[in-house]
């Protein structure tokens, strides 16, 4: 009896991981329900209530993510990215509740980054939430440019080229533009592979009126990373901003949706949403 005992644990043990390695292929491929469906018949643990909290984080269930989260912490409460997590999803809460609840769940979502970061300095994602919640948060929030730029310079010792573009928000915020542009083409120059940095001198540049060097910088992008979907929708997303070239904001967004996405792509969604201003406009 106990050797049917131990093989029967042995065998859901290896089921849990098989189905756990299954379900994050799915949550890559964005198919979160169907993630979630395999996960509910998975042994729980810290690892498999990740994953179903960002599951029901991508399809905007902010509360039973926060929830899933809290509970992996509960298991494993010094994992720095379980309480990054945890503070994203009470980040996401804060923007979508009332006026009435949003001041709490902001301070968790300030909470939950400073122990993350506390846990686990070398987590550059939770640090680069709480330097963008220091940022953005009134001080009475515990927002602050001052304790933006103390997280700025603790970001440059990791990643120069990311510590280059916090510098260059808290400039923006400070109002001294020439330098914001700046520390965003040093950020590019430290880092001259990735896309990402020279999106955000095109989008800067749209933002500032100077809509033929931004153009120039989006085909940099483009050629830099040939049918990107983050190039097709940072571009478009820029154009509907700032009015301009709808057409091609209209043809970017259809190549978007057509693309294989991952979570670390803006949801389809928001890109649908786009589309329809696009074609309300047109």
């Amino acid at each position: 009896m106990r050797g049917l005992i131990a093989f029967l644990l042995v065998l859901s043990c290896v089921y849990g991981q098989d189905s756990l390695k299954r379900a994050e292929e799915l949550y890559q491929r964005t198919d979160y329900k169907a993630s979630l469906t395999l996960l509910r018949a998975s042994p729980p643990s810290g690892a498999v209530y990740c994953l179903i909290g960002r599951d029901y984080f991508m399809l905007g269930e902010y509360k039973k993510a926060a929830d899933s989260f809290e509970r992996a912490l509960a298991l494993e409460p010094s994992n720095s990215v379980y309480a990054h997590w945890l503070g994203r999803s009470f980040g996401r809460r804060a923007e979508t509740s009332s006026p009435f609840t949003a001041p709490l769940h902001a301070s968790k979502a300030r909470q939950y980054f400073e122990r993350a970061v506390a846990l686990d300095p070398a987590n550059e994602e939770a640090m680069n939430d709480l330097f963008d919640y220091y940022l953005e948060a009134p001080g009475f929030l515990g927002g602050g440019y001052e304790k933006a730029e103390q997280i700025a310079k603790r970001i440059a010792q990791q990643n120069a080229a990311e510590g280059h573009f916090a510098e260059a928000q808290l400039a923006d915020k400070r109002k001294q533009f020439d330098t914001a542009e700046e520390q965003l083409r040093r950020a590019m120059e430290l880092a001259p592979k990735q896309v990402g940095r020279v999106l955000d001198l095109a989008k800067y540049l749209a933002k500032r009126g100077r809509f033929e060097e931004s153009e120039a910088a989006f085909d940099r992008a483009e050629a830099l990373a040939p049918g990107s979907p983050k190039v097709y929708f940072a571009r478009a997303h820029t154009y509907v901003e700032h009015r301009r070239r709808l057409d091609k904001a209209k043809e970017l967004l259809m190549d978007y949706l057509r693309s294989d996405l991952t979570p670390d792509d803006p949801p389809r969604d928001e890109a649908e949403r786009l589309l329809k201003q696009v074609t309300g406009a047109s």
